[in-house]
């Protein structure tokens, strides 16, 4: 079986979302004859015309106050933001309007609008291009938020978010772009769209991780077990709403967490779990819940990412403490 990056898995994925419903429509900044910054959409306006893969002005409220009102027409309309950091124009309409649109309405008006954000760093880019904004979105009622960690997920994952009818952020992981693996198309998604899924099985440690850690925190597993840990890791994929039922149950078994993400410590998703297992499974806790982040300040310069982002020694420190109590 052919190997597919996770870029190109997306696009499999809207392709595939575009063929199967005609009310599906494209918007975003050059997605259309260049196919996306990062080359996502390529190919889509070609084969589908100009009106179903619309290249916008750049004007990030625009975009996303002229998908509202397609969705309140009917349409499924799949909006791109070229960087996380561009997505801020569009957070009013985010927030007012496609977020509340459905509570509002007493369920008359559905809005079926995915966003698609790439996020997070490692790929030395300037201010404003870097950003883990995942919580501000987790935060407001009426969004959901997904990220895939993964070719298979990202091919089914859109697809999932496409055919929903509650606006879902899609967080794209861009430094995961050129991830390969193996993806068969014929084989259904095992998962529900906001299902956890369980990576790897183990007995001392649960590592949760999402996105573009979720590499990082596979490696960090397998040079565990060289020092005979068996650490399990759990890809939570949606982060509002959590899996709970798939958080619980795991920590239940190995009685040790650590939350990784790239996102600042302060009132991120690993607050929220680390809460959240507290009160379910205190009893069953032989340690606090530990969490490995980025820090509390603004994005770094790209020379100095390395030193902001976790990476495999501060995951295996976070493994290190976790045990040690």
């Amino acid at each position: 079986m052919a190997k597919t990056t996770l870029g190109k898995a997306i696009n499999a994925g809207l392709r595939a979302a575009m063929e199967a419903d005609p009310k599906v429509i494209m918007m975003g900044e050059d997605i259309g004859k260049l196919g996306g910054v990062f080359r996502i959409t390529e190919g889509l306006q070609k084969d589908f015309g100009e009106d179903r893969v619309i290249d916008t002005p750049l004007a990030e409220s625009g975009i996303i106050g002229t998908a509202v009102g397609l969705a309140m027409r009917g349409y499924r309309p799949v909006c791109e933001i070229q960087f996380d950091g561009f997505v801020f124009p569009a957070y009013d309409q985010i927030i007012n309007q496609v977020a509340k649109m459905h509570y509002r309405s007493m369920g008359k008006i559905k809005m079926p609008v995915v966003i698609r954000i790439p996020y997070g760093g490692g790929i030395g880019a300037v201010e404003h291009h870097s950003e883990s904004p995942e919580t501000l979105f987790a935060h407001v009622n009426g969004l959901k938020v997904v990220t895939c960690g993964d070719p298979v997920d990202a091919y089914w994952m859109i697809q999932q978010a496409i055919s929903s009818d509650d606006p879902v952020i899609f967080f794209e992981p861009k430094r995961r772009y050129h991830e390969k693996a193996e993806l068969d198309e014929s084989v259904p998604p095992a998962l529900k769209l906001h299902q956890a899924k369980v990576l790897r099985e183990g007995t001392d440690a649960t590592i949760f991780c999402y996105g573009p850690m979720v590499k990082t925190c596979l490696q960090a597993a397998e040079v565990a077990a060289q020092d005979g840990r068996n650490l399990e890791v759990v890809d939570l994929r949606s982060i509002s709403p959590f899996d709970l039922e798939t958080i619980f149950a795991s920590v239940k078994k190995t009685r040790r967490a650590v939350v990784v993400h790239e996102a600042t410590l302060s009132f991120g998703a690993g607050s929220e779990i680390a809460a959240r297992v507290t009160e379910e499974c205190f009893y069953h806790l032989e340690a606090p819940v530990l969490r490995v982040t980025g820090y509390d300040t603004p994005y770094p310069p790209s020379r100095m990412e390395e030193e902001y982002l976790p990476d495999l020694d501060r995951v295996l420190d976070g493994v290190d403490r976790v045990m040690g109590y």
